[in-house]
């Protein structure tokens, strides 16, 4: 018999193939699970951070700092002659602040140690350390304690309070445990970290967090300030914040707190900051910053919409003293928009960028002056040294009485000898004074007030009333809404924009 062809019914046929589709896409969904699971794992939650602490501490140290300051002794007690507590207060007050033999007459203060506690980490085998400046500024003595109980006499190689770090040195017959830094550029919100140090004297301790935030700025110039939750208290100052591959990506240098206690808010310097700020105390004791020589402000939108810009973006310059920047040829009013070839986002950017170049660096600086963008070339100085110049003493000849007018909401006056000596300006110093202001003007709401003296307006110099009226002029014929004004109060420069009525 002849073998029977195999017949599958058309809705047979569907069914198998909807079947083969659906065992495919679950193929596929299981393995999605399992890629996504194998990442978590990575990712996720630690299981133990035991690992990571005992293979990094003996390299995290606790720092003891000694110092010697004078006691106050405070005035002494009046005790009537003769009284039979006369001899008693004699002999207690001799032996406390001295018998007098020195010629003191007994009032030679007393001097006591104060002492502080820190944390710090070697990042060499042959014993340098890192901290935080505020741990050891002004110490006598500083002694460095190992994990293992060890203690050795550190002396300080260099510090840099303006990002609060400071580089030790100590002493040893043996290679010392180091940690090495990492990126904290790549590091991203939420990873996990780990602080280690001696909070609040109690020894080394360890806390673990997340990144909460970066690029904070807390106050100084170079600021970039890693945000965690981890725990960090008083006596953590200078210790190292690991990631999880045991590599020092910030120093904890401060916390948030209402009450001196961590509540959760702490921050870390970026190793991105302290290993340049490292580098050039290792080499040079000190640091040394690139110097670009101009005062900035930020480009705000009403300053943008004043200049006919179509971004905020980069740095406007208010002021160009003797250095560098007026060398190459930099003027107040240009904005800078690219920095040796880095595109300059607001002034924190260009003074960052600024002080990592290094000294001496030819650089090119695009700036946008006039709508037109030009290419300077400036050499950069060394920020540390840099001195502002000062001013000759010229007499002037007196002028006839100023001008004063009204403009903008504001009573403003021109310049004159005595304006000049009653306001304390320079000699030669132009511009209008600005006499008083309501506080509802506009003018008031953007931070002017009286004595502040109004030296350009639509960038061009004013020198007079009518000066300044032809510039508003002009600026309402081009169809602007508003006019920037550079404003200089106690010889500090700002742009401000006020909307032209």
């Amino acid at each position: 018999m002849r073998p029977q062809a195999l017949s599958i019914p058309a809705n047979s046929r569907s069914a198998m193939q909807i079947t083969l589709q659906a065992l495919v896409a679950l193929a596929m969904a299981v393995a999605l699970v399992m890629t996504t699971a194998a990442q978590a794992k990575a990712r996720g939650t630690p299981e133990s951070f035991a690992d990571l602490a005992e293979q990094v501490s003996p390299a995290v140290v606790n720092i003891t700092t000694s110092t010697l300051v004078a006691q106050q002794t405070g005035p002494r007690p009046m005790v009537p002659e003769g009284s039979p507590f006369e001899d008693f207060f004699r002999d207690f007050l001799e032996r406390d602040h001295g018998n007098g033999d020195d010629g003191t007459n007994g009032d030679r203060p007393r001097q006591r140690r104060s002492q502080a506690l820190g944390s710090g980490f070697v990042v060499s085998e042959d014993g340098f350390i890192v901290t935080n400046n505020h741990v050891i500024e002004g110490a006598d003595e500083i002694l460095i304690e190992f994990f293992d109980g060890g203690e050795l006499v550190a002396k300080v190689i260099g510090t840099d309070p303006n990002t609060d770090i400071a580089l030790l040195k100590v002493e040893s017959d043996t290679p010392l445990e180091y940690v090495p830094f990492g990126d904290s550029d790549v590091m991203r919100v939420g990873d996990w970290v780990m602080a280690m140090g001696n909070p609040l004297g109690q020894g080394f301790s360890v806390s673990a967090g997340i990144i909460s935030a970066r690029n904070r700025e807390l106050s100084g110039t170079y600021d970039d300030y890693i945000q965690t939750d981890a725990a960090i208290n008083r006596g953590n100052s200078g210790g190292p914040l690991f990631n999880m591959d045991a590599q020092v990506i910030g120093v904890n240098t401060a916390i948030l707190s209402p009450n001196g206690g961590s509540i959760g808010i702490g921050f870390a310097m970026s190793s991105a900051v302290v290993e340049r700020v490292i580098d050039q105390l290792k080499e040079y004791g000190e640091t040394r910053r690139g110097w670009l020589g101009v005062r900035i402000q930020d480009v705000t939108d009403d300053v943008a919409e004043a200049m006919g810009l179509d971004s905020t973006a980069g740095a406007l310059v208010t002021d160009v003293p003797e250095g560098p920047a007026m060398e190459a040829g930099v003027e107040a009013g240009d904005v800078i928009l690219s920095f040796d070839g880095v595109d300059v986002i607001d002034t924190r950017d260009l003074v960052r960028q600024v002080g990592n170049a290094p000294v001496g660096k030819a650089v090119r600086l695009v700036v946008l002056r006039d709508g037109q963008t030009q290419t300077l070339k400036v050499t950069l100085g060394r920020r540390e040294d840099a001195v502002a110049a000062t001013g000759g003493d010229v007499p002037q000849e007196q002028p006839e009485a100023p001008m004063q007018k009204t403009l903008l909401g504001m009573d403003l006056v021109e310049l004159d000898d005595a304006l000049r000596s009653e306001l304390g300006l320079p000699p030669g110093t132009e511009g209008l004074v600005v006499r008083e202001l309501a506080e509802d003007t506009e003018a008031f709401e953007k931070g002017l007030r009286a004595g502040d003296v109004i030296t350009e307006a639509g960038q061009e110099a004013v020198t007079s009333i009518a000066d300044l009226e032809r510039r508003i002029q002009a600026a309402r014929d081009g169809g602007r809404k508003s006019i920037l004004l550079l404003v200089r109060r106690a010889g500090e420069p700002r742009f401000v924009a006020l909307t032209l009525q």
